[in-house]
């Protein structure tokens, strides 16, 4: 023992109760000391809103024979802990638990949390309804979620989050850092998931915390503090106090055996002089909880109470109850230079071989359903503004919270257990079962004549068609012989006006389009083929319970012109008497006649492919237009998935870990189908039993489209698989690549390289392996070829020239990192039980090099953003003068800048209304287009008549100039104070325009006629009636915006859409 510790315990037994004395008054009223090592202590407990059990699951308390978790008794017992004690503190993240809980309060009781969250005891961090993932998710449903929960925290309690807590994510995104972080108006963000070798550098170089510049667009302006845990969110070990947890606690009951209070102290001192040797200034963090902690909250604070006082009193160091929110003003205040950072935080692995890069494909079904109803959301929401939200009856709530949960990390990443995976399907059908009535009753009013015409209610039946995408669309499968006519109304949520081809089952090929002039639209047929039709048939009856009554023959496609953020009517009809669609024709090449020297052209624009003597796999890519030239190969492969054997790590949910590569060869006994027809010429392939493919070229199209078909992934050989696509060419990228980030900036990357530590390269596929929202690209001094994509998944370039996306996964063993479930998805229909079937699309283009942003972004808005397609039938034969049958929200002849997208268009529960808008485009990606644009705002709403408007943060639940006077700023290790961008200036209340630079979004939110608010733009509606208000001031903004989230029933429902598919 050395002197300063004898010293100590000498202090300490002086101040040793005495023998009769039992109760002790422990001093928790520190704060932060300076000169000393300040420990601040932060009780926090990290709820999954659905993991391996489902939300509500884990909010009541059931199925705990899965696990042990209540969320509801974690906050019934945190409030009278934290009343016990002023200085007592605790922070809270999940807002979808959170929102439950207050709804089941008594009014005294929520009027003392309300006191809680006043006086600092009870923080919010984050936010949001989860705590969102950073890789499988969309920018703007990661925005949604965002507000969702902000919304409801400025209106029930009047503060804004400062403090972002990813703490959990696999992995961090520059989106998360920069949009999601500094433009939300978080002074910092916190997490703990980044590479171990990455970590172990970092805690050699004191570099756990950040300045982390994440967008090159935005750069400093946008730049926020970060700090990376030194191991988990969990305290230092033996210093967890959960009932039943083996952490030895604080006995100092000196009349009982084992009393330990020196030992504990000296422990404790000695953990948090080991965590300050790794990280700079005299202040550490710990996080103090774990999963599903403070159930009975008193065994956590009873011994946080104890080390704090005994600790004080020792002297060495100080420790204090803190929150994040106290940390980073204390780091603040330090005045410290730190070091920089730039780009992102993946791949994560966590140990050798242990890439959390599986999860970036994994459930791909759910990945697409969430990706589907993300657009339809957007939609649906710009519906309901435009014929106003109905005070009774369906809106777009349900599915605003079922889409929120499910950005959850264990949520939309596929890692979850498959019963939790079922639930979040099934709350996702029941948010998009109460939208489609919103856009039902809203399209029914908006083709309604004459225009001034009530909205309260519609006669016309309108239909949707939710499995469209495996043919099943009943409003089409109609026998049009007897003169019945279909009408096809088709909303475009962008706004630009958009050309676009779509199709719908027909059951004969004796039927005609016509646009809403009455002009023969120019349509082909195209034989829906068994492969389809098989999936049809079986999904269709696992999911409506009912087989479908009718088969169609063909698909039948035509072009469709829709103005911006309107809607264009079609009819379909007998093609008696008028001009009938053109059947596609039908060419076969067998395998005996695909000698070398013979090739197959399609394409009838200016972009072909011609297949030469291979048929499936060699393809020359021509674009007449940009005289590009090139060579393409595609091809499917698979790797084996590691069954962990040798060391106890299999690929799994989470994990990828490859065990080999298989090329999967195309049958050529089976034949090459080619159709060809005036819009469109496609190219059938069955690869195998289990992938079939259709390759299109659209005639006014520049891109190929490639619809993929692949499962049930066979395993009767006892190997788990993993299915990629290639894409080969002749660039060469010197190993260089780039994918997106949330759908939203373009990163650059380099295969075995990373920026921040000289990488230990063990695992060279999945250690490559990148997340995929939008799409990735490849480029050399000519050429560059860029592949989009239609949801989720991963993808990488593993050798030069060629990129690759992992399409499905089904694998037999779980990977050990909490789920304890394998990764094999499968349905049961009666007797028949089949692994999971995916049907997906991919799009890719060949340009000329640095002419690709325009199509990536245009091009990738439109997928995320499909034509909404809705049925109905004509009423008589002149439907011209009894319905609208073209509108547009925009003025005539005004459309959106080509690089600005219209995000959110909501009308809020009180007749608010929330706006936002965003540049698609990063500085220097186009030479045209990464510019300063501008939005008109009497043009973009010409029938509102705007009287002010006030710029918020991107959750608007604070005016923006507010935010950026209370941002902290930072230095800088080395003084690189960056670029300071210029941003869009001040909107004049009387032009009313706009402006907004590269990879800027701006947030507005309008109030109801005769309210108004400091953060609000008001309007005032023409020919709509607005219920008025009282003035209020600029206190509570939120007391205007929201609404809590109503419970949704579940009774009525429709049967789950497709999970599957």
């Amino acid at each position: 023992m050395n002197m300063g510790t004898f010293v100590s315990a000498l202090l300490l037994l002086w101040l040793l109760p005495c023998a009769q004395s039992k109760y002790i008054a422990y001093n928790t009223t520190s704060r932060v000391v300076p000169g000393k090592l300040n420990v601040h202590l932060v009780p926090h407990t990290h709820d999954d809103v659905g993991w391996k059990k489902t939300v509500d699951q884990y909010y009541v308390g059931s199925n705990n024979n899965i696990q042990g978790a209540c969320v509801q008794n974690e906050l019934d017992s945190i409030v009278p802990a934290l009343l016990t004690d002023k200085n007592r503190k605790f922070i809270y993240a999940e807002q979808a638990f959170f929102q439950r809980w207050w709804r089941d309060q008594s009014e005294q009781v929520q009027n003392t949390v309300k006191q809680l969250v006043n006086s600092g005891q009870l923080e919010f961090v984050n936010g949001g309804m989860c705590m969102h993932d950073e890789a499988t998710t969309h920018y703007i449903d990661m925005i949604d979620q965002t507000t969702l929960g902000h919304r409801f925290i400025k209106e029930e309690f009047g503060v804004t989050p400062r403090i972002g807590w990813q703490i959990d994510s696999f992995g961090h995104s520059s989106v998360q850092a920069y949009l999601l972080g500094a433009e939300v108006g978080f002074d910092s963000v916190f997490f703990a998931r980044i590479d171990y070798q990455d970590r172990t550098k970092r805690k050699a170089e004191k570099t756990l915390e950040v300045v982390w510049r994440a967008s090159n667009s935005l750069d400093s302006s946008a730049q926020i503090f970060a700090g990376a845990f030194p191991e988990n969110y969990v305290p230092p070990s033996d210093f967890q106090f959960e009932v039943n947890d083996d952490s030895p606690i604080v006995q100092d009951d000196y009349n009982l055996f084992d009393y330990n209070v020196l030992e504990r102290v000296n422990e404790f001192v000695s953990a948090a002089i080991s965590q300050a040797n790794i990280t700079r200034t005299n202040h550490v963090m710990w996080t103090m909880g774990n999963d599903f902690q403070y159930q009975y909250a008193h065994t956590w604070f009873r011994q946080l109470d104890k080390f704090i006082h005994y600790v004080n009193q020792d002297g060495r160091i100080n420790a204090l109850y803190s929150t994040p929110s106290i940390y980073t003003d204390a780091k603040h205040a330090s005045n410290e230079q730190w070091p920089l950072k730039t780009g992102d935080f993946f791949p994560y692995a966590d140990r050798i071989n242990l890439y959390w890069t599986g999860y970036f494909t994994s459930r791909p079904a759910l990945k697409g359903y969430v990706r589907m109803l993300s657009g339809y959301y957007l939609a649906a929401r710009q519906l309901e503004f435009l014929t106003g939200r109905k005070k009774l009856g369906p809106n777009t709530d349900s599915l605003a919270e079922a889409l929120a949960i499910a950005q959850h990390h264990d949520a939309v990443t596929g890692t979850e257990r498959q019963h939790v995976a079922d639930d979040y399907t099934k709350r996702l059908s029941v948010g998009y079962t109460e939208a489609k009535d919103v856009v039902a009753a809203s399209l029914g009013c908006m083709i309604k004549t004459p225009r001034t015409a009530s909205c309260n209610s519609s006669e016309t039946k309108i239909q949707q068609c939710p499995l469209l995408n495996i043919s099943y669309c009943p409003p089409s499968e109609v026998d049009l012989s007897n003169g019945k006519k279909l009408v096809v109304v088709v909303y475009n949520s962008l706004g630009w006006k958009r050309q676009d081809a779509i199709r719908v089952p027909v059951v004969s090929e004796d039927v005609s389009v016509q646009d809403s002039s009455g002009r023969v639209v120019q349509s082909q047929l195209l034989p829906i083929v068994n492969v389809t039709l098989g999936i049809r048939n079986y999904y269709t009856l696992a999911y409506l319970g009912k087989s479908p009554t009718m088969t169609p023959k063909y698909w039948l496609a035509f072009t469709v012109n829709v103005p911006p953020l309107g809607f264009s009517s079609y009819i379909i009809s007998s093609a008696k008497g008028k001009v009938a669609a053109a059947t596609s024709e039908r060419q076969v090449m067998f395998a005996s006649e695909r000698g070398m020297n013979h090739t197959v052209e399609i394409g009838e624009g200016n972009l072909k492919l011609v297949y030469s003597g291979n048929g499936a796999r060699q393809v020359e890519y021509i674009n007449s237009r940009s005289s590009v030239k090139a060579p393409l190969e595609q091809s499917y492969s698979f790797y084996s998935g590691d069954d962990g054997s040798v060391d106890f790590q299999p690929s799994g949910a989470y994990i990828f870990r490859p065990n080999g590569t298989y090329p999967i060869k195309n049958d050529r006994k089976v034949p090459l189908t080619i159709l060809r027809g005036p819009l469109v010429d496609e190219v059938h392939q069955r690869i195998n039993s289990w992938i079939y493919q259709i390759i299109r070229v659209y005639k006014k199209k520049e891109h190929v489209e490639v619809e993929f078909t692949v499962g049930p992934i066979p395993i009767d050989d006892d190997i788990g698989k993993e299915v990629v696509t290639k894409i080969r060419t002749t660039i060469n990228n010197n190993k260089t690549f780039y994918t997106d980030s949330n759908g939203r900036d373009f990163l650059k990357r380099i295969r075995n390289y990373r920026e921040d530590w000289d990488l230990k390269v063990n695992q060279p596929v999945a250690g490559n392996y990148y997340p995929i929202n939008l799409g990735l690209y490849i480029r050399d001094d000519n050429t560059e070829l860029s592949v989009l994509v239609d949801r989720p998944v991963g993808g990488s370039s593993i050798i030069d020239g060629q990129l690759e996306l992992m399409l499905h996964r089904r694998l037999l063993q779980d990977d050990d990192k909490g789920v304890a479930e394998a990764l094999n998805e499968t349905l049961c229909v009666i007797d028949d039980c089949r692994g999971l079937t995916i049907m997906g699309k991919y799009y890719l283009r060949i340009d000329p090099s640095g002419k690709g942003a325009k199509w990536r972004r245009t091009f990738g808005q439109e997928i995320y953003s499909p034509l909404l397609l809705a049925f109905t039938e004509q009423e008589g034969n002149d439907r011209a003068h009894s319905y609208r049958t073209t509108f547009s929200a925009l003025a005539s002849s005004y459309t959106l800048p080509d690089n600005i997208a219209l995000i959110t268009l909501q009308e809020l529960e009180d007749g608010n209304v929330l706006l936002r808008l965003a540049h698609l485009y990063e500085i220097g990606e186009d030479k045209d287009l990464s510019v300063m644009a501008s939005v008109e705002l009497k043009k973009l709403f010409p029938d509102k008549k705007i009287n002010r408007i006030v710029d918020l943060n991107l959750s608007a639940n604070q005016e923006k100039a507010d935010m950026l006077k209370r941002r902290l700023v930072w230095r800088v290790e080395g003084s690189p104070e960056g670029a300071n961008p210029v941003r869009g200036g001040p909107v004049d209340p009387i032009e009313l325009v706009v402006e907004l630079a590269p990879m800027e979004i701006r947030t507005f939110v309008r109030a109801a006629y005769g309210r108004e608010t400091q953060a609000a733009v008001t309007w005032v509606a023409r020919g709509r009636a607005t219920s008025g208000g009282p003035r209020l001031g600029r206190a509570t903004l939120a007391e205007l915006e929201v609404a809590q989230p109503r419970a949704t029933s579940t009774g009525g429902r429709s049967p789950s859409p497709n999970r599957q598919l």
